[in-house]
């Protein structure tokens, strides 16, 4: 998925900008961390304490010209109009949260008016037209049989969650004035793989699969995860 933000990026921005980016639900950090070591002016927005305080620790670890590009903001997503004003960033990430919300129409009205005209909205949700391939491909036909007539899942904290069609959020974006520009597949054929695998040999080879995996008809279709990409107009 970082190759893909990446990609994005550079379609749409200048070689060498230093892009104002707001990471909502950023988590541990990964992606606030790796875009302010490119050069970038990073706000994360984080509601859970204790997932702000490993990124607190990671970020305290980075060099002293990395710390000062990066803000980090204990709030709620759906509150983003709270914390900043309308057009004050050019890149808003919204990564693995869109399942934890029951009504996502709003958290996402509120990210599209946090970018500035031409900003880029990424955001990184569960597939629920395909969520009948992890448990068909781990032979629990039961719970395949169910995954084709609904949006919920249980993930694997074993916590009841939602997933996002592509056709019902490429309206949503469009309606909210950041229409989609361009969709991945991610975890296309590494899906079943657990959590903890050990690092594979070939790991170049896995992520380059995965990479035209998910940006290929018809595999991306079945990923486990979307990636979205919309543009504010």
């Amino acid at each position: 998925m970082a190759r893909q933000l990446d990609e994005q990026i550079a379609g749409r921005f200048p070689v060498g900008q230093r892009l104002r980016v707001l990471d909502v639900g950023m988590g541990q950090g990964t992606q606030a961390l790796r875009l302010a070591r490119a050069g970038h002016q990073v706000t994360g927005l984080e509601q859970d304490a204790k997932m702000l305080a490993v990124a607190r620790e990671a970020l305290a670890a980075e060099p002293e010209g990395i710390q000062c590009r990066v803000r980090l903001i204990e709030g709620d997503g759906r509150e983003t109009g709270v914390h900043f004003l309308p057009g004050s960033f050019d890149v808003v990430l919204c990564h693995g949260v869109l399942m934890y919300v029951q009504e996502p129409d709003p958290l996402l009205a509120g990210l599209a008016r946090m970018l500035a005209p031409g900003g880029l909205l990424s955001l990184l949700v569960r597939n629920a037209d395909a969520l009948a391939m992890r448990p068909g491909l781990s032979g629990d036909w039961a719970a395949a049989l169910t995954a084709f007539d609904t949006t919920s899942y249980t993930n694997r904290l074993g916590l009841d969650v939602r997933a996002d069609r592509l056709s019902t959020l490429t309206a949503t974006l469009a309606g909210i004035g950041a229409p989609l520009r361009a969709w991945y597949g991610v975890r296309v054929c590494t899906d079943t793989a657990a959590d903890r695998a050990p690092v594979p040999a070939d790991l170049d080879a896995l992520l380059a699969v995965e990479e035209r995996a998910g940006r290929t008809d018809p595999y991306r279709q079945v990923a486990a995860l979307l990636h979205l990409c919309g543009v504010r107009g």
